[in-house]
């Protein structure tokens, strides 16, 4: 009776400690870096345990804004003691004030090794700031080689500009 009462209470310990530690990680911004180039703007957001289609990336006025919406596998035979990964993620870059950029040509590339790149070239003019746009997200399972990601190739995306005011639904995709 009493191991059965001390399980139940250390069940809802961890179960607890689980859910805490799962908001704490959604409250922080993903990590991310800002690297330029002499033609454009590389943003790197680590994105552990994403697929591409978990994976939302805007550019909005100048920033880089990327939600992520994971999800938990279910492994036969197991039962959840403690869950512990944050589940929707946000992260966002605002890129120089003096930074022109082009994002309808943006890539968002979902890396083998759990990161996503945006890529955003450098433009003459500014984008206009009554404008988002939304930037598809590729996966790219291959390797990174030296000269690949140096260059750039093999990152495509499909980008659509919309207005803040008017979301796009899914069935317009």
């Amino acid at each position: 009776m009493m191991r059965d009462i001390g399980s139940s209470i250390s069940d809802a310990i961890f179960e607890n400690i689980g859910r805490a530690a799962g908001r704490v990680q959604e409250n922080k911004p993903l990590a991310s870096d800002l690297l330029e180039s002499d033609d454009s703007y590389l943003v790197v957001f680590d994105a552990p345990g994403t697929t591409a289609s978990d994976i939302q990336v805007r550019y909005v006025d100048d920033r880089v804004e990327v939600r992520i919406d994971r999800f938990r596998d279910f492994y036969e035979g197991f039962e959840m003691r403690y869950p512990g990964r944050g589940l929707a993620l946000d992260g966002s870059v605002t890129l120089p004030s003096d930074a022109a950029v082009d994002p309808e040509t943006a890539q968002a590339t979902l890396k083998s090794n759990g990161t996503l790149h945006v890529r955003i070239p450098k433009a003459e003019t500014g984008h206009d700031e009554d404008e988002a746009t939304d930037v598809g997200v590729e996966t790219d399972d291959s390797e990174p080689d030296e000269e690949t990601e140096a260059a750039g190739e093999g990152e495509t995306a499909d980008v659509e500009d919309v207005t803040e005011s008017g979301d796009k639904s899914e069935d317009d995709a």
